[in-house]
């Protein structure tokens, strides 16, 4: 589950983000709004944290134009802005939920979850190519045949089909292996892994591609030849 946490304050935004990859999150912090809204246009996330005080560009703007773009993630704004107006102003912005400071982090959790079952599609699978991959029992198919994944081989496509079309990095990937209670293993066996992972996919018209000093990319092979 990737979230964009949008905070300028950099004590809370250090407390917020351990306790969200506690919870099971893989978070990008964005500490003003210029950043915040290049990484929700140019990245893919699950659902996002706006505060809406950000220096350079404020909140409202970024989620202004974020809907501008016609981007439908899941916006939770989380301010110490807490009249009617400020809530009807962010709300009519493109808001899905809005959360006042100071807020206890059980609520927060439960918010985010429920933005994301709302937002979530009829189907939980994804396809690409000739694979088909249920996210909710993380089972994948090639042509209708079942593919053999270990735990943390089907983590790691999971993570690569969701971030379609953007490259995963290695941070992120021992990031969503320690969440799921794994993490033991150094960046040195996600090669390993790699390689059994594209070794299982070479019947599915499917490629990862390495992108040198950044991390991996999950494409068709068509448009990796």
């Amino acid at each position: 589950m990737n979230l964009l946490l949008a905070e300028d304050d950099a004590i809370l935004a250090d407390a917020l983000s351990a306790q969200l990859r506690r919870a099971g999150f893989v978070v990008e912090h964005a500490p003003n709004g210029a950043v915040a809204e290049y990484l929700l246009l140019k990245q893919n996330f699950n659902v996002a944290i706006l505060d809406l005080g950000l220096p350079m560009v404020d909140g409202l703007t970024v989620l202004k134009r974020l809907r501008a773009a016609r981007r439908q993630l899941p916006v939770l704004v989380l301010t110490a802005l807490d009249s009617l107006d400020d809530r009807v102003a962010g709300l009519n912005a493109g808001a899905d939920d809005y959360l006042t400071k100071p807020f206890d982090f059980p609520e927060l959790e439960a918010r985010l979850h429920a933005l994301m079952r709302r937002g979530r599609p009829p189907t939980a699978s994804a396809a690409l190519g000739d694979l088909v991959f249920d996210r909710d029992t993380r089972r994948a198919s090639v042509r209708g045949e079942p593919l053999e994944l270990s735990p943390r081989e089907a983590m790691l496509l999971d993570l690569l089909l969701s971030q379609r079309d953007h490259v995963v990095t290695k941070e992120q990937i021992t990031q969503a292996w320690a969440q799921d209670g794994s993490d033991n293993s150094g960046t040195g066996s996600i090669e390993v892994y790699i390689h059994r992972l594209r070794r299982k996919l070479e019947q599915s018209g499917l490629a990862i591609r390495t992108v040198r000093g950044l991390g991996y990319l999950l494409e068709n092979e068509a448009a990796a030849a």
